[in-house]
Parts: structure tokens; C-alpha cells; sequence
């Protein structure tokens, strides 16, 4: 248990910012799922192409953030992967 009165602010905003990065991880995993399963579905190519647009703005959403949720070399290999599946996609 904290002690100090800055200690305890300090657990209060600790939790605020994992609630924000558990959401921020949560949000580009989905967005990679959906990609995922609208081209093993064969969906259409608007359909696809607007995914990875989706995917593409949440992958960049948790690279920018000051913790990096994801680091910027793993989140340019994301979507070099999910632009190459992309393209079997007619």
C-alpha cells in the first residue's frame, strides 16, 4: 500500500494509462483479426482494402504512443505482412 500522497496519484494514473494500452493493443489486434478473416472469407476488394486501411490506422495508433504498445519495426512488419496477404485478394 502507498504511502505518500504522490505515491498514491501515481497508482491512480498508472491505472488510467493500462486501461489506455490494454485498449489501444486490443484495438489493432481486432482490426488485424477482421483483415484476416474477410480474406480467408474473400470478401471483396473494396471490403479488404478498407479493412487494412482500418488495420493500418490502429497499427500506427499504438506505434506512436509514448510506451510504444508496439514498437515501430514490429508495427512496419505488421503491415508489410497484412499488405502482402492483401494482395492474393482479387
Amino acid at each position: 500500500m502507498a504511502n505518500t500522497k504522490s505515491a498514491k496519484k501515481a497508482i491512480r494514473s498508472g491505472n488510467r494509462k493500462a486501461v489506455i494500452n490494454t485498449t489501444t493493443s486490443t484495438k489493432y489486434k481486432k482490426a488485424s483479426k477482421a483483415l484476416h478473416k474477410a480474406i480467408i472469407a474473400k470478401d471483396s476488394k473494396t471490403k479488404v482494402t478498407e479493412l487494412l486501411a482500418i488495420a493500418y490506422k490502429q497499427i500506427d495508433k499504438a506505434a506512436k504512443k509514448s510506451v510504444n504498445i508496439i514498437s515501430r519495426n514490429k508495427a512496419a512488419r505488421l503491415k508489410s505482412y497484412l499488405a502482402l496477404k492483401t494482395q492474393t485478394v482479387s
